[in-house]
């Protein structure tokens, strides 16, 4: 919001400079953005009146004017438009400097001769006094303004106008009212407030209003105002308040409801009498209702919208803008005054989706005082009389108590006030830094308080408010700076889980990335990676291809994979972390889930390696690392199982204790085609599992080292090719317990020599005794119990 700091300075007298107050401002919490002058630095400009004016001889756009000063006059030729007899305009005098853009430092006014013409200094536009970034004519004063005075002074333009930024919670701030409540509590000065008192009305005139929403518009005052004339002329000073504060000067009434805006808080609108029909209602729009607004945009409208209307059309929309042909015009004689309290949530949101923003919408939508309207109806009634006469009517009132807010009450002690900003602060210094806010202090005993909010402070509601507002008073840097003190206990850690930043720390180790996709997805995706589960459908999707809730993360995965592939990006490894999302019968169950997949060469390319494609044990060699993480990688095993997205005869389930807890595999060729991805020169490979088995482990335990020598024993085993070397492994760590160190595959081989549907197995088994040295006799019948057991469970042989 930007102001007028002398219009601050009209409601609180301050001593201090300019710089303190707006340090003082943006401390409190209220930021200030920018601090400028009013008008650049110029100097010998004064009021002068054009008192003939005559075409230049010998140029079609120059005119030859007499200005006069009062003691005497000046031939001055000027080029504006607007330039005739009678008006009074800056006029700045041989000698005079002018801050203008196009000269490097201030520009000197000389005698000039203009296609011969003798001109004695130049009639100025506001732009030309830096008054503002363009300027269509010469600057118009009003007809009173003394000839020959200096114009910095008649104008007032010893004025800083001060931009200040603020939070949503603060719209009490954005009016000179409001901003007066902060600074005077800052310095502890007195606010000097307008007094607005009633205005009697002239006449018994009012005007039908019916609010069908009530939630939207529980507070709707209107006053009806005849024989307006709004051709009188805006008083100037209220021109240059408007002026700086970013408001362009209309018409008299616009003008006088942009001023009680900016002076009170309250966002009005004056209609046009004679143009509405009927009745005011306040409604919610019809669906695709149209309304061309202010400023000849139309918008069609949607039944979230509150209008205010007639009987026939909407007028505009509530808290946003008014239509066009209902807002006073020239020829305007009766005036209907309109202000309302609108329902915050009724209205945010609205100026934006039509792709508006207006002063209005920007105080209703972080919530106006909601017993504030009678009084700037008041205001704006006695301003528009003052400055265009007029009959005015009673104030009507249409107002639903129940949809009010309602004001609230909260207890505040100064032990508190001392525990959280860690300082004392007097309790008289209390009372009165709050009750400058308005708020009222009624003390219930020593060093407590029930304090009253007021109708303006929305942010208000516990004591811990009330503390940050003294705080922020009272002053931040004031508060002292101590170490808080606290009974700091350390965090339990659970050791027999892996922590989920390690899980992370070995991925990206063996070159993996992490993505991060959304946790919604295309039904179309789902219906590929998930046919036999039913996803939840979300309400309302930000798109259709993502409406449905992931019950599994590899569609996420492999359309990133399509994304890489598709910009050349030949070998891909990624990860991800994170929630699906499973219907039980009315209930939903979420599941933290990793899941991986790779595709393209093995190896990041280089000389020194042969290009070759990953396969599925490059995979599981990925997936074995993590399981390794816990300690517990014994108690998971890998059989064969089956998995709507994944290849047939290429996928592996991941079992603990006996329960499926993940997958892994290769894309499914069917899916593959679907998705574009069949043809690659290695397969896509993924896997998938509950975050939650993969992060338990064991824990860790001291073993000590064996000072006795392992015995190697290597054992070659014919079986049946659907028998899985886990299931082999299985049973020799039974057999063997405490003994085997560790059992290797190192050769698998079916072909010659080796019977049809069957392969030949070499295991190594390392065993060792922690206490004594092995001998050969009880090494051999462990090695003959562990044979024997594998013959007659798998029909395995030795291979001779």
């Amino acid at each position: 919001m930007k102001f007028s700091e002398q219009w601050l300075r009209q409601w609180v007298a301050l001593e201090v400079g300019t710089q303190e107050l707006v340090d003082k401002i943006t401390m409190a919490g209220l930021e200030v953005d920018d601090v400028d002058p009013v008008a650049g630095e110029f100097s010998g400009v004064v009021v002068g009146e054009i008192v003939a004016c005559e075409q230049h001889p010998d140029a079609d756009k120059l005119r030859v004017t007499r200005v006069s000063i009062g003691s005497e006059e000046f031939q001055v030729v000027c080029g504006a438009p607007n330039a005739r007899i009678g008006i009074r305009v800056p006029f700045a005098t041989v000698g005079a400097q002018l801050p203008l853009k196009e000269a490097p430092g201030n520009f000197k006014i000389k005698k000039a001769k203009l296609r011969g013409v003798e001109s004695f200094g130049m009639l100025c536009a506001e732009e030309e006094l830096g008054m503002a970034e363009s300027s269509d004519g010469l600057m118009e004063l009003p007809a009173d303004a003394v000839a020959g005075q200096d114009i910095r002074e008649y104008l007032n333009l010893d004025d800083k106008i001060i931009d200040v930024d603020l939070t949503p919670n603060r719209g009490d701030c954005l009016s000179i009212a409001g901003l007066a409540r902060e600074v005077s509590a800052n310095f502890l000065a007195d606010v000097s407030e307008v007094q607005v008192e009633p205005v009697a009305p002239g006449i018994d005139d009012t005007f039908k209003v019916s609010v069908e929403s009530k939630k939207g518009a529980p507070r709707f005052l209107t006053r009806v105002l005849k024989d307006v004339d709004v051709t009188k002329p805006t008083p100037l000073w209220m021109v240059e308040r408007l002026r700086r504060s970013g408001i362009r000067s209309i018409d008299p009434v616009v003008d006088v409801t942009a001023y009680v805006m900016l002076e009170l808080g309250q966002p009005m609108h004056g209609y046009d009498l004679d143009t509405l029909n009927g009745s005011l209602i306040v409604r919610m729009a019809k669906a695709e209702e149209k309304l061309v607004l202010l400023d000849g945009q139309e918008v069609s409208m949607n039944t979230e919208t509150l209008v205010i209307a007639d009987e026939k059309h909407a007028l505009g929309i509530a808290g946003v803008m008014g239509g066009e042909g209902s807002g006073v015009s020239q020829t305007t004689r009766n005036v209907l005054l309109e202000a309302a309290f609108f329902d915050p949530i009724t209205i945010a949101g609205k100026a934006r989706s039509y792709g508006l923003h207006t002063d209005a919408s920007h105080r209703f939508e972080r919530g106006v005082d909601f017993q504030l309207q009678r009084k700037a109806i008041e205001r704006a009634t006695a301003l528009i009389q003052e400055i265009c006469g007029g009959q005015p009517g009673p104030v009507a009132e249409v107002v639903s108590e129940e949809h009010l807010p309602t004001l609230s009450t909260v207890t505040l002690r100064a032990e508190k006030v001392a525990s959280l900003l860690g300082i004392t602060i007097e309790n008289d210094l209390i009372e009165a830094l709050l009750t400058r806010l308005g708020l009222a202090l009624n003390a219930t005993a020593e060093g407590e308080w029930t304090v009253s909010v007021p109708s303006w402070r929305f942010d208000i509601s516990i004591e811990e408010d009330l503390v940050e507002e003294l705080g922020r008073i009272y002053g931040y840097e004031r508060l002292p700076e101590t170490i808080p003190t606290a009974l700091l206990k350390l965090k339990q850690v659970d050791e027999d889980k892996v922590k989920e930043s390690d899980i992370r720390r070995v991925l990206v180790g063996r070159g993996y990335q992490e993505a991060v996709s959304f946790s919604f997805i295309d039904p179309k995706l789902h219906q590929l990676f998930d046919p036999k589960r039913e996803p939840v459908a979300l309400a309302n999707p930000i798109a259709s291809d993502l409406s449905v809730m992931r019950t599994t993360l590899l569609p996420g995965l492999v359309k990133t994979v399509s994304y890489n592939l598709n910009r050349q990006q030949s070998r891909v490894r990624l990860f991800e972390t994170g929630q699906t999302f499973v219907r039980e019968g009315d209930e939903l169950r979420q599941e933290n889930q990793i899941a991986a997949v790779i595709t393209g060469s093995r190896y990041p390319e280089s000389w020194a390696l042969k290009a070759e494609s990953v396969d599925f044990y490059d995979l599981k060699g990925d997936v074995e690392a993590l399981l390794e993480l816990g300690g517990a990688a014994g108690d998971f095993r890998f059989e064969k199982g089956s998995h709507d997205a994944m290849h047939p005869g290429q996928c592996a389930a991941l079992i603990r204790h006996g329960k499926v807890i993940g997958h892994m595999g290769a894309l499914h060729p069917n899916l593959a085609k679907e998705l574009g991805l069949l043809g690659l020169d290695g397969a896509v490979l993924m896997f998938e599992a509950s975050l939650e088995a993969v992060s338990q482990g064991k824990v860790t335990t001291f073993t000590p080292l064996s000072k006795f020598p392992e015995v190697r024993r290597d054992l070659a085993l014919i079986v049946k090719q659907e028998v899985a070397a886990d299931s082999l492994n299985q049973v020799i760590r039974e057999e063997a317990s405490e003994l085997l160190k560790d059992v290797r595959i190192f050769d698998v081989y079916a072909g010659k020599g080796i019977e049809e549907g069957h392969k030949s197995l070499a295991l190594g088994l390392t065993l060792q005794h922690a206490s004594r040295t092995l001998k050969d006799e009880e090494v051999n019948q462990l090695i003959d119990s562990i044979v024997s057991r594998l013959e007659s469970e798998f029909g395995a042989s030795l291979r001779s």
